[in-house]
Parts: C-alpha cells; sequence; structure tokens
C-alpha cells in the first residue's frame, strides 16, 4: 500500500458515523470528544471517576508505542512506492544508448536498439535475432537485504521461436526463482509482474531478457518496468552455538586444489622452466616464436628432414669469416647472485667450435658470463652448464652462438634457477606448502579431452611439444606423469588425476591406471620402472573425464551415449586396480540425473563445478558462493529420493572446480587478481561446505597459481593471492566437527567446530559489509575460558589485493582483544577465527 492511500483511509475513517461497535463486545459506544474517546476505547470504561488516570496511563504508553513504531514506519515507508530502477522507462538515451542499462549477450549473437515503437514516452528497448540468441538489456540496483519488492514490466513480442531458450521475460540475474512467465509468438503490450525475496542480496541484476537458459529468434520490446519496495526487515545479528549438538565430520578434501595445462598455471607458475618453447615446436624467427637470429637472417633454417622431440629442429648454417650466428631468447628475469643451470640439447660439425652459450644481463664483457663448448658429435649429446647472474634485471638473455664454419643443430635448450626444487619454483613450492591442500586434481580441466598421458611420460628433452588442445599457448610435456607425483610429495599432498574421456578410450585409461599404480611386473609397470620409478605410485582417486556434458568439451557427446562410454573406461580401469575410487562427470540437472541412473553402480562420487562472477553490491558478491553450493547439495539430496538406482548408496560430492571468475586476464591466460570482497566469498563457501559436509566430500579450489588462482606470480616472486590467505587459515586453524549454530545471524555468517582433540572450539565469523556489525552470541552448555588466539583476515577496502613483489594490502594478522559473546564487534570486510578453550 502506496503512503497516499494510508493518507486516504485515515480521511476515510474520521468520517465514520458518531456511534460504532466496540470490537470484541457488541456494544455500542457513545462518542468522546477528541482524544478522550480514543483512550477510552483501549481502557474500555467511560466513568468519570476513572478518565482521568486512565487517560494519562494510556496516554504515556501510547506516547512510547509511537516513538518506537513511528521511526521503523517511516523508515519502511520512505521506500514504498518508490520507483527504484534507472530510467525505467528508458526516456532518458544519450549517444543512442539508455542511460543505466547495459546489453549482454550469453549465446550466439542479438541485436540491441532502443527503438521508437514505446508504450509510453518515446523509446523502448528491443532485443531481436534471426538466427537465435540468449541476451539481455540489464541494469543494476541497490535493494535492501532480506525485504520484498514487487517488479513490473511491460513486454511486446514478434515472432519470438523458442530455440531451447524460455521466451521473452524479466528477470532477476543469478536468482533463478525469480522470473515472470516468458512469452513466445507475437503479442501486443502485456504486463508481466513478481515479487522479489532479496534475501541476502543487497543489490541486484534486472534482466530485460531475450532466451532464458537457452536461445529464441524473433524480436521483443519492453518498457515502462519499475520496481518497488513492499516490506523490509531489519536486522539485527544474533545466534546460539551449541557445542555439545555435533554435525557430520568435514572431510580435509574439501580443502583440495586443482591445477590445469593452461595460461601460467604450469608453466611460468608453478614449474621453474625460464624459456619458453624451449623445444621449438614454432619456427625460429617467426612471429610466434620467442627465439630470435643472432646474426644474418637466413643462417637459421627450420629443416623438416631434422626431427628430435617431433618437430623440426633448428639447424645453424655458418658462413664463416668470424661472422657470428645462432639463435638467442630475451626478456628473462635475472637477480643477482643468483645460480641458473641449464642443459643443451646439441648436435653439429667440428667445424662451430668453439660454441659460446652466454647469459647476458648487461652491455660489454662485464654483463654477461659465458659457456664455451670445445667437443662437438654428428649425434645428439646433452651439454649442461651453469651461470650466476651479475645484475638483476628483468631482460636477461641467453644467446647459442658461433663463429665458425659448418653448421649445428639445437634440439632443445632449458634454463633454471639452481634451486628449483626437482624442477618446482621453490618461492611457489614454498607457498602451497603452508597452503596444505590435502589433494591435487591434474591435468585438467578441459586440457585432459585432448591429451595424451604418454606425450608426458619419458626423456623430458624428447617429449613431444603440442598445442594446447583446448586453450591457447604450446603444451612443452615437460611436466607429465613422474612430475605431477614429484609435485604432490614436495608439497605433502594426494594425487587426483582425471583420464581422457573425451578423445580417449577404454585402453587408454586402463593404460594410464596400470602405469601408475601396476606392479613392476606388469607391461606399463614396466615401463614405468624403465622411465625410473619402479615402486607404484598408489594414486586413489581418479576421474574419467572432465565437463563432458559441454559442447566445448572436446569429444562431447549426448548423455545417453556418454553414460555407455563411462561405464566401459570405469570397468576397464577397475580391472587393473579395483581399489581407485571412480569420480564421474556431473552436472546439476538432466545430466546428473542420467549419470546417477545409469552409472551408479560405475562411480564411487560424481563431480559437480560452478564458477561465480561479479555481483552488485557485497552481500550479493559475498553469498553468491554459498548459495553455488547450497543449490548443488540440494539437488543431489533430491536425487537421493527419487532415483532408485541410488538406493543404498552414498555417492557423495567432489566438488572439483569452484571459485570466482571475472575481471582482466593480468597474470596471463585467465589469470584474474582477486580482492579482499572475493576472500570473503570463498570463507563463506567454507562454511556452507562445513554444513553440507554429510554429502559434499570434496572440493577442489580451481586453480592454484596465476590462472584464477590463489597465488600469484611475476617471474621471480609469489604472493598469496586474497582467496588463497583464506584458505591457508581456515585449512590449519579452522576444527573439523561442525556443531550446531541457530538465530538469525545476517548479515554475518558464522560457523563453529571442534578441532580434532575435542578441547578447542573454533568460530569463525565473516562480516561482508562496509560497516562495524555487533553479534549478540549464546554458546549454550560450554564454559569458556578464554581465547587461545584471535585471527583476523581484512584489508582497508573491498578492491584491496596482494601483487607479487609488493606489500600485500590484505593479510592474517593476530589480534588482542577481548571476548564478549554478548556483544562481538566485527570489523568491517572481516573475516575473525576464535580458538576459545
Amino acid at each position: 500500500m502506496r503512503k497516499g492511500d494510508i493518507i486516504k483511509r485515515s480521511e476515510r475513517v474520521s468520517r465514520t458515523p458518531e456511534s460504532r461497535l466496540f470490537p470484541g463486545k457488541g456494544k455500542r459506544l457513545r462518542e468522546v470528544p477528541d482524544s478522550r474517546k480514543f483512550f477510552g476505547f483501549f481502557s474500555g470504561q467511560e466513568t468519570s471517576c476513572h478518565r482521568s488516570s486512565k487517560f494519562w496511563g494510556v496516554s504515556l504508553l501510547a506516547l512510547i508505542l509511537v516513538l518506537l513504531l513511528v521511526p521503523a514506519w517511516l523508515q519502511l515507508a520512505a521506500g514504498q512506492g518508490q520507483q527504484l530502477l534507472p530510467n525505467p522507462s528508458f526516456e532518458e538515451v544519450k549517444d543512442g544508448k539508455p542511460q543505466g542499462w547495459r546489453p549482454i549477450t550469453y549465446q550466439r549473437e542479438a541485436r540491441f536498439e532502443v527503438d521508437r515503437m514505446a508504450r509510453t514516452g518515446s523509446y523502448s528497448l528491443k532485443i531481436s535475432s534471426e538466427s537465435g540468441a540468449d541476451a539481455s538489456w540489464s541494469a543494476q540496483v541497490p535493494v535492501r537485504p532480506f525485504a520484498r519488492y514487487r517488479l513490473r514490466g511491460w513486454i511486446k513480442t514478434e515472432g519470438v521461436v523458442s530455440r531451447g531458450g524460455k521466451g521473452v521475460l524479466i528477470n532477476v540475474h543469478g536468482l533463478e526463482k525469480f522470473q515472470t512467465r516468458a512469452l513466445t509468438g507475437s503479442s501486443d503490450w502485456t504486463r508481466v509482474e513478481m515479487i522479489v525475496e532479496t534475501e541476502l542480496n543487497d543489490a541486484l541484476q534486472i534482466n530485460c531478457l531475450f532466451g532464458g537458459w537457452g536461445r529464441v529468434s524473433g524480436q521483443a520490446w519492453f518498457d515502462d518496468l519499475s520496481l518497488e519496495l513492499i516490506s523490509a526487515r531489519k536486522l539485527k545479528p544474533q545466534a546460539t552455538v551449541f557445542p555439545a549438538q555435533k554435525l557430520a565430520p568435514v572431510s580435509p578434501y574439501i580443502y583440495g586444489q586443482f591445477i590445469e595445462h593452461l595460461g601460467r598455471c604450469i608453466y611460468q607458475g608453478i614449474w621453474a622452466e625460464m624459456l619458453e618453447d624451449r623445444k621449438f615446436y614454432c619456427a625460429v624467427g617467426s612471429a610466434d616464436s620467442p627465439w630470435k637470429v643472432r646474426g644474418e637472417p637466413h643462417t637459421v633454417h627450420m629443416n623438416p628432414l631434422l626431427v628430435y622431440a617431433g618437430v623440426p629442429v633448428p639447424e645453424i648454417r655458418l658462413r664463416g669469416g668470424g661472422r657470428e650466428a645462432g639463435l638467442y631468447q630475451e626478456n628473462l628475469a635475472l637477480q643477482k647472485g643468483r645460480k641458473y643451470k641449464g642443459r643443451l640439447v646439441l648436435a653439429g660439425d667440428p667445424g662451430v667450435l668453439p660454441l659460446e652459450v652466454r647469459l647476458v644481463w648487461g652491455e660489454g664483457q662485464n654483463g654477461r658470463e659465458i659457456f664455451r663448448i670445445n667437443e662437438i658429435k654428428p649425434d645428439y649429446n646433452k651439454y649442461y652448464f651453469e651461470f650466476t647472474a651479475g645484475e638483476t634485471t628483468e631482460n636477461g638473455r641467453l644467446e647459442v652462438v658461433s663463429q665458425g664454419q659448418e653448421s649445428f643443430r639445437v634440439a632443445a635448450v632449458s634454463l633454471m634457477p639452481a634451486d628449483n626444487l626437482e624442477g618446482f619454483r621453490p618461492e611457489v613450492i614454498k607457498l602451497l606448502r603452508e597452503l596444505n591442500s590435502p589433494v591435487y586434481r591434474w591435468p585438467g580441466g578441459n586440457f585432459v579431452s585432448g591429451y595424451d598421458w604418454r606425450d608426458g611420460i619419458g626423456d623430458p628433452d624428447r617429449r613431444p611439444p603440442r598445442k594446447n588442445p583446448a586453450w591457447q599457448g604450446i603444451e612443452l610435456n615437460d611436466v607429465g606423469l613422474h612430475e605431477f607425483m614429484a609435485f604432490c610429495r614436495l608439497v605433502g599432498a594426494e594425487p587426483y588425476i582425471a583420464v581422457n574421456s573425451g578423445q580417449g578410450n577404454e585402453t587408454l585409461a586402463a593404460n594410464q591406471v596400470e602405469y601408475v599404480n601396476g606392479s613392476p611386473d606388469t607391461p606399463m609397470g614396466r615401463l614405468r620402472a624403465q622411465n625410473g620409478h619402479p615402486e607404484p605410485f598408489g594414486c586413489r582417486f581418479w576421474s574419467v573425464g572432465n565437463e563432458m556434458y559441454g559442447d566445448w568439451q572436446l569429444g562431447h557427446m549426448p548423455l545417453k551415449d556418454y553414460v555407455k562410454k563411462h561405464n566401459r573406461l570405469a570397468e576397464a580401469m577397475k580391472a587393473k586396480d579395483p581399489s581407485i575410487k571412480i569420480i564421474a562427470v556431473g552436472a546439476v540437472g538432466d545430466w546428473s540425473q542420467g549419470m546417477l541412473t545409469s552409472c551408479a553402480n560405475h562411480m564411487d562420487f560424481i563431480s559437480e563445478h560452478f564458477y561465480v562472477g561479479e555481483r552488485p553490491g557485497l552481500l550479493s558478491h559475498v553469498y553468491q558462493v554459498p548459495r553455488a553450493i547450497r543449490r548443488i547439495a540440494e539437488a543431489h539430496r533430491q536425487y537421493r529420493k527419487t532415483i532408485p538406482q541410488l538406493k543404498g548408496k552414498d555417492i557423495r560430492i567432489a566438488l572439483d572446480e569452484w571459485n570466482y571468475w571475472y575481471g582482466p586476464y593480468i597474470y596471463g591466460e585467465l589469470g584474474t587478481q582477486y580482492f579482499l570482497k572475493d576472500a570473503l566469498g570463498v570463507a563463506a563457501g567454507l562454511h556452507e561446505y562445513y554444513r553440507q559436509a554429510d554429502l559434499i566430500y570434496m572440493a577442489n579450489y580451481a586453480q592454484t597459481v596465476n590462472v584464477i588462482g590463489a597465488i600469484k606470480t611475476s617471474k621471480t616472486e609469489a604472493v598469496f593471492d586474497t582467496t588463497g590467505l583464506v584458505l591457508k587459515l581456515y585449512r590449519n586453524e579452522f576444527g573439523t566437527v561442525p556443531v550446531k549454530i541457530a538465530g538469525w545471524p545476517e548479515p554475518l555468517d558464522l560457523m563453529a567446530a571442534w578441532k580434532e582433540d575435542g578441547k578447542t572450539l573454533t568460530l569463525a565469523v565473516v562480516n561482508p559489509t562496509a560497516e562495524k556489525q555487533q553479534l549478540s552470541l549464546k554458546i549454550r552448555g560450554l564454559k569458556i575460558k578464554g581465547v587461545r588466539k584471535t585471527l583476523r583476515l581484512t584489508g582497508a577496502h573491498e578492491k584491496a589485493c596482494n601483487i607479487p613483489g609488493k606489500k600485500p594490502e590484505v593479510e592474517i594478522v593476530e589480534v588482542k582483544e577481548g571476548f564478549n559473546p554478548e556483544a562481538l564487534i566485527l570489523p568491517p570486510l572481516s573475516v575473525t577465527l576464535y580458538l576459545l578453550e
């Protein structure tokens, strides 16, 4: 009801007859002048001896009620009836664009227009597509959390045909249940409306949607939208913890990680190799190659008859006369006093001697160190060298040159810091050990659907470089099965291997299991032993494929065909090692239902993935993570009730890809920067994993380094991104046995859990607002002796971030402050973890 309606109704009440029924009594009251009539109504008495005292007593009570209720009513009424959407009738147009609204395309191509066909005024918004699209005109609007709003609008359609989409409608982005009815076909201006409950959102994205979870074709117009507040709840955080009521223990595997051969996750991230394209997949001197020709342009030839690692080898043909020729790679980051080791796979004629390998950091003879090769053979041999950088530079250079005659061939080159750990970057390994993840999923991701694991075994210099099958760049195959196993040993984690169920088959998958887990007397076990590791690696977790439900996946096929392929692969893999745990590809909806129905006897776990983007409003941005986790868990709880094949089975979820994913790629391909507000969302997500601990067994944050990663690196430095700090904090400090919590903690999110020793109760509180919050907390049945430690993660503002080589803006600090549960003060934008005794 609008404020004007309330005023009109009060005017009507004042004109009622002079006598009226007394509610509940059936009696008629004589009219009493002015205020005394009102208070007499409440007292039920009209005698003169009581009228004065009753009047003043009830007057005081009424005054108190007015003082308490009017401010709240005024605050609510101030928002009611107001139009909250920007430019709701689209009359504000600048340079052909509607102010406050932007076009978004989700699938295929759509045409966006500000059109003259309007319901009222001069303009409306139009979306059209001939071939079919999923798109929207969208606006962002701040709202009050835990409030109810009425969203209305008018839609006109012409020839709208569904191509898998719902039609034309208005919806709230990210909150699928809030959508108006969808229109198809042709219709004149039609009003649509719905009630929106904001829950834990302080901003909404309103979509004028053309398509809706699929595509439509045709034309549609939108006009005269409105968003009005109906009611709101005042947030006053309060909660009760019940330490004696323990819930399902949390699996340590929810702190898992995921690494994929993509961007700068492996190469230039975890792996210490400094050279790009070190086996010359691209022709030296070409635009795609990082290698350049030293000397005259045509001295380097890519001879197709000379092949070493499956690709042509560069041959340098010298012309004599003291003219220098060779190849080099620059933009190497060198640090003064740091040692570097490398190797060269080389063949050639004796006339090229002496041949020089140079590490260059400056001008002149003092700006380089030289390794001379004085012996060479026509067959390939490996030569090892070591340098110490004399200066720090971002533009160091490695050169392989000669001033002699005849020719030489370079098949592979490698350069790493001498302090590398079995090929891995020591500064990154240090942080990964602090992260303390119990399991790593590898090698993909989309990458695995085009990956042949056999490319990653044997002599690294002979492993064939290939175009990354799913992403950009070249896959060197320097990091294969043996390197991944060494990595897991270095960081103290279990391996989790994904097999290729896209372009691969059951033979490839079964042989991979035997290579990793088979005894040395099996065919693949013997091959593993020949490659330097006689003992089986003993990998327990194996996933059959990755995201095979998506048409972006290599080898994608319809569900009815894929369930058969999954079962074949699972049977072949279990035949090689019955003890392994099979994780099947899932995706909430038809795919997960189909897999659970047809493959329940061929899986131990089912995977799910989710990524969320940037949302307007702090609460909206933060709470989309726990909301996504809860949505997946609730769907699987329903599957357990409705799918007969699950009776008697406990197939839990491996949520083996999850994260925020948005923003520019400043750390290479998919290399996004994270902020404090993302850390708060990850913390709230961990709380939700604790709430769903009976169902979610594993979660793998994607991806560990650089690529939407928990750790970011430069060429020489590494730092925990904000999200990585949260994972480190909870993994190392938070309990594992959650307990019951009741109450209304909003807008805060809290979780409590016992440490395994049962002596320390940990309490974590996320404050995802820009204001200080006070929490009234009760702890039932446990006398708290004190706080052993209070840890806090925070920063100066929501966009605070950590950049390699710079002072971190977000850190974990131990704070010294009292613990008053009745009035806990939580700083803005913070995660606070209490260890209670």
